[in-house]
């Protein structure tokens, strides 16, 4: 059965839109050796190409360098990457890593670098924007700890360095996750922590050389590295297992595939669209840390099928111009989840096409030699949308046909087997457009008030024997003249046939009676600071004035876009959106406009709860002292969010708090009322002392008023009173600090009036040590 092109030929300089996709999927092959890269490699900080390879950073202090590949790929079936990479010719710090992200992040930025290796957080630095898996390769050993911020490492979390690691991370975002998922250390670990390390027997260090170590590409020599890595779907259908492997040679011609995660499980659900790269950093140790040979391929191969394509047969074409065509997924067959036509290619025979079947790299590179055919009776050239190609037939082939060959290849790297196509090519007519009735411009969209219809006309270089309008691709029956009235919504075009019956396509042109625009706005819009104007067009959403206009009227006030900016009136408004180019405006939406009468502010005020000690002043504050803090903010707050500066909050209106440790504590309160107005203060609060305590001078044991001797003490957690007399006997010792004290007797005999001496050891509630001697007197 034959097969017959379903969109006509297109003159391409009639402006038909094009919407440019580019060519993008797997499998992805980027030697870096060529001197130069495919544009969808993306360059970041130090990295470059230098003699063959791509080199992130130099063998320098506080260098940082990353590469991503721009192109998504769907994370339904997996990933696999090989690629060599190279650590040498410093003193052995920091490393590289592998990472994944959201390939619908707009705004990419790496991680933190130094021990984060461009991927993790760092200290105050976020992390990668929208990661979803990082994998160090770190020879200094701080991407397996819980340094500088990061979550999680090796034993728990520990801060100490793991040199000669691969670690596995988790994703996040900002200064939040990226969280230590699995490691290995691959050599010389921890005395006692064989149980995190590679078996003795397959131990190697990440890094080639040291000072003086050149790069080591040879598969044969000591130093060479490389690795294997595959994200399989994970059987329960959330996440991968996560294989790494690398070939590795610590003995001359002795290269050895040393198996690091065999399969390791990494549960968290993936974006639909993920995207690839690597990063590698340097802090106050160096190292040269080079990539070469990346081959990124799908994992789940085997669930993957080639496209078919079907032969075409007696397509049009015309003489002398460039045509232009469509294969859509309603022609051909795209078996897999997601995919697209990614490119068409082009060849003289199907042995041509057989002899690339086997070359994985020249599939996933849609190479441009085939996208373009060169024949005696005209050009092929594949587009830029993936089923688009032109023909431009030369000049004395009327009346001829021609055929090539094609195949499709989808977004996964998969191409069908190859297929026919033969086009008949045809005398051709002098170019055809349509315009607006009274118009001299060629439009491309018309927009109509409801009830309004438009006139199209059509201009042509030559006579026509017949004229055929389409809307939305569809005949128009008996629209047969050069002019139509137009009164439905659709995009029209026209074809135009001369003597030879050889069409002349026309530009189109849609024809809207466009909605109101849907828009959202906030109501009410609020004004916090009195006799200060508000902007309605930032409560617009989307607002544009270029393309709308806006009109807002009440209190006896009109406003038309952007005089919106400037509204000093509260009060209830209507607001109504048109299409710039129309006259008619949507029905009225409410708006209500509240500008603050007084304005808002948060105070507050604070004491020891029920003392009146206000400060210094008052005897001081102490850290087991209870705070009061007292509202004293506008009248109209509806909600209190306390920061006590130590990590703790509150939202009570006039809460109290005890902040348990000398320091200067910044106290904040952020208000807020009815209508989301927000206003903050801060306020220091100093504890400067931890405990107080005082020694009598003197008891009298016979007096019930001052029986005992005991110091005054407060803000102490332990204490032992020793009590000497003149002579250094010890004669009374407690560690009771509920003690009443010495009583004045020894063995139950009162002792003579005089002076004794007392020693002192306690620990305050902040561990300060007191130690404090003296003597007091005895009176009888």
């Amino acid at each position: 059965m034959k097969n017959v092109l379903r969109l006509a030929l297109l003159l391409i300089f009639l402006s038909f839109p094009l919407f440019v996709k580019g060519q993008v999927g797997f499998p992805y092959c980027e030697s870096f050796s060529e001197g130069d890269t495919r544009s969808t490699t993306v360059f970041g900080g130090s990295a470059k190409l230098v003699d063959g390879a791509l080199r992130l950073t130099e063998a320098v202090t506080d260098q940082n360098g990353y590469v991503y590949i721009d192109v998504p790929f769907s994370s339904a079936y997996g990933i696999k990457a090989s690629f060599e990479y190279f650590m040498y010719g410093g003193s052995g710090a920091d490393g590289l890593s592998v990472f994944l992200f959201d390939a619908e992040t707009q705004n990419f930025r790496p991680g933190g670098f130094g021990g984060s290796l461009g991927y993790a957080q760092k200290d105050n630095s976020p992390g990668l924007t929208e990661a979803y898996l990082g994998l160090g390769l770190d020879a200094f050993g701080n991407f397996g700890n819980s340094g500088e911020n990061k979550n999680g490492g090796f034993l728990g979390g520990s801060t100490f360095l793991f040199p000669n690691s691969i670690v596995l991370r988790r994703g996040g975002n900002g200064l939040n996750g990226y969280d230590f998922v699995n490691g290995k250390i691959t050599y010389n670990p921890p005395p006692g922590n064989a149980n995190i390390a590679l078996d003795v027997q397959y131990q190697f260090p990440l890094s080639s050389g040291g000072f003086g170590a050149g790069r080591v590409e040879d598969v044969n020599q000591p130093g060479y590295r490389k690795v294997l890595l595959e994200l399989e779907p994970h059987p329960n259908g959330i996440g991968y297992l996560i294989k790494l492997e690398m070939v590795v040679t610590t003995v001359q011609n002795e290269p050895r595939t040393i198996t690091v995660f065999p399969s390791t499980a990494f549960t968290y659900e993936a974006p639909r669209n993920l995207k690839i790269g690597f990063a590698a950093s340097t802090g106050g140790e160096t190292n040269i840390h080079e990539i070469k040979n990346l081959l990124l391929e799908v994992s789940n191969e085997a669930g993957l099928v080639n496209p078919q394509g079907v032969d075409f047969s007696d397509i049009a074409s015309c003489e002398g111009q460039e045509n232009q065509y469509f294969i859509t997924d309603k022609e051909v067959v795209l078996p897999n989840e997601n995919s697209e036509i990614r490119c068409l290619q082009f060849y003289t025979s199907l042995d041509e096409i057989e002899s690339e079947i086997d070359d994985i790299c020249s599939q996933g590179k849609c190479s441009e030699e085939n996208r373009v055919l060169e024949i005696p009776q005209g050009i092929f050239k594949a587009g830029e949308n993936g089923g688009d190609f032109t023909f431009f037939p030369n000049e004395g082939y009327s009346d001829q046909s021609v055929t090539v060959y094609y195949t499709i290849t989808d977004t996964y790297g998969k191409s069908s087997l190859g297929n026919a196509m033969t086009l008949k090519i045809q005398e051709s007519p002098e170019p055809v457009e349509i315009y607006v009735e009274g118009s001299s411009e060629i439009s491309t969209e018309v927009n109509l008030c409801g009830g309004e219809s438009v006139v199209l006309t059509s201009k042509g270089g030559e006579e026509y024997v017949r004229y055929e309008w389409y809307k939305d691709e569809a005949l128009i029956q008996e629209a047969s003249s050069q002019n139509y009235l137009a009164d439905a919504e659709g995009e029209y075009m026209l074809k135009a046939y001369n003597r030879q019956n050889c069409p002349a396509i026309s530009n189109s042109i849609r024809i809207s009676f466009p909605e109101f625009p849907e828009f959202d706005y906030d109501s009410p819009v609020i004004g916090c600071s009195p006799d200060q104007a508000v902007d309605i067009t930032l409560h617009i959403a989307g607002y544009d004035p270029i393309l709308y206009d806006y009109k807002l009227s009440g209190e006896g006030l009109v406003f038309l876009n952007d005089d919106m900016k400037e509204v000093f009136t509260s009060g209830q408004y209507e607001l109504q959106i048109k299409h710039a180019d129309l006259d008619c405006y949507s029905s009225p939406e409410p708006l209500h406009v509240v500008i603050l009468e007084d304005e808002f502010v948060a105070d507050f005020n604070f004491e020891i709860q029920g003392t009146g000690v206000k400060g210094e002043e008052d005897g001081g504050f102490f850290p087991d002292d209870q705070f009061q803090f007292t509202d004293t903010s506008s009248e109209d707050a509806q909600s209190w969010d306390w920061d006590f500066g130590d990590g703790n909050f509150s939202t009570d209106k006039n809460p109290t708090h005890v902040f348990g440790e000398k320091g200067d504590f910044d106290v904040a309160l952020t208000i807020s009322n009815e209508w989301g107005c927000i206003s903050t203060t801060e306020k220091k609060v100093s504890i400067l002392r931890s405990y107080r305590i005082m020694f009598p001078t003197g008891f009298t044991p016979l007096d019930e008023s001052n029986k005992f001797f005991v110091p005054k003490s407060k803000g102490l957690i332990s204490g032992q009173l020793l009590i000497f007399n003149i002579w250094g006997d010890l004669i009374f010792e407690t560690d009771d600090l509920s003690s009443p004290g010495w009583d004045g007797k020894m063995e139950g005999r009162l002792l003579d009036a005089g002076f004794y001496i007392y020693r002192y050891n306690g620990v305050a509630i902040d561990g300060d040590k007191v130690t404090r001697s003296g003597k007091f007197k005895l009176i009888r």
